[in-house]
């Protein structure tokens, strides 16, 4: 039996990865830093940890004992004061590092979940695999953030699993965005929307991060998918058809949502960003090769599956 630390136990990806890990028999940890958060964690079945991920004590007395950490906390805002992606992301992983140092887990057993976003500068990023470059020019504060604490996850030793797209039933981040935007009349295809985007559900992201635990070499990184691409407009049509959400032709060019961006980056929620822009309005595709080999990644989770299941939840709900 293993015993495990969940930071950001109680988002999308850490909520699921707690249930798949108390599912397998394995005792869970996870760091809340608030009543909420400790409620949510503890639904999925972990013990929570009072703390925050400033808190390196709290942290480090939660890990003691612990054979794995997962990292999947972060500020995944798109845009915002330095200083919050400063705190939440690069600042927190520096602390999740030292505390899992300090607690004597070993450093390829701290597992960070990262993203493509490290990579996106604005132009197309076709098939890319580990090999490319973090991005000189980051996309924005998220992009940005996210690259430097990679680089502190790869200085220690450990290791870095990076899902595009994610996705599924039980998101409240990506569908709800989307949902709420073509719901208020603000949504509209980039370009077209036509491009081509990798996706990986959330059951999937889960297999990669703990086959990335289990068979994950120090300072590697691994993306994780769904498989082979997709049309961006299509797959998204067809997510928010499963919760009632019907998307319109509307479109605007790519150059004017540049413009806008550009314009409006002044704003603490500006209408369009930077980094929406080069995460969707623009092919992103990447290549899980080394995940498969190395790994023993599958991606068992089918588009086609993951759609049926959220469907049938808007019919039970309904």
């Amino acid at each position: 039996m293993t015993t495990a630390f969940v930071t950001g136990g109680s988002g999308f990806i850490g909520g699921r990865l707690i249930r798949a890990l108390v599912e397998r028999g394995d005792r869970v940890r996870a760091l809340a830093r608030s009543d909420r958060a400790a409620a949510a964690v503890a639904a999925a079945g972990a013990e929570a940890v009072r703390g925050d991920l400033d808190d390196v004590a709290a942290m480090t007395a939660g890990m003691a004992g612990c054979d794995v950490v997962f990292h999947a906390a972060a500020n995944v805002a798109q845009a915002g004061p330095w200083a919050d992606f400063v705190r939440g992301t690069i600042d927190g992983t520096r602390n999740a590092l030292a505390a899992a140092r300090a607690a004597g887990v070993a450093p390829a057993k701290f597992v960070h979940v990262s993203t493509e976003a490290v990579l996106v500068e604005g132009a197309p990023l076709v098939r890319a695999d580990e090999t490319v470059p973090r991005a000189a020019r980051p996309a924005g504060p998220y992009p940005r953030s996210k690259g430097m604490a990679e680089e502190l996850v790869v200085a220690a030793g450990g290791v870095i699993v990076r899902p595009r797209f994610v996705w599924g039933l039980g998101d409240t981040s990506l569908l709800v965005e989307l949902s709420h935007a073509v719901r208020s009349g603000k949504f509209r295809w980039i370009g077209g929307g036509r491009h081509l985007t990798s996706t990986c559900h959330v059951a999937n992201v889960v297999e990669g991060l703990l086959c990335a635990a289990e068979r994950g070499r120090g300072g590697e990184i691994y993306f994780v998918t769904d498989g082979e691409p997709v049309e961006f407009r299509g797959f998204v049509t067809e997510m928010l058809a499963t919760a009632g959400v019907e998307v319109g032709p509307k479109s605007v060019p790519l150059w004017a949502a540049r413009t806008a961006a550009a314009l409006t980056a002044w704003m603490r929620e500006p209408p369009v960003s930077r980094t929406a822009i080069a995460l969707i309005g623009v092919e992103v595709t990447v290549v899980d090769a080394k995940a498969r080999r190395e790994l023993g990644y599958v991606g068992r989770m089918s588009r086609a599956a993951g759609l049926a299941e959220m469907r049938s939840a808007l019919v039970e709900r309904a």
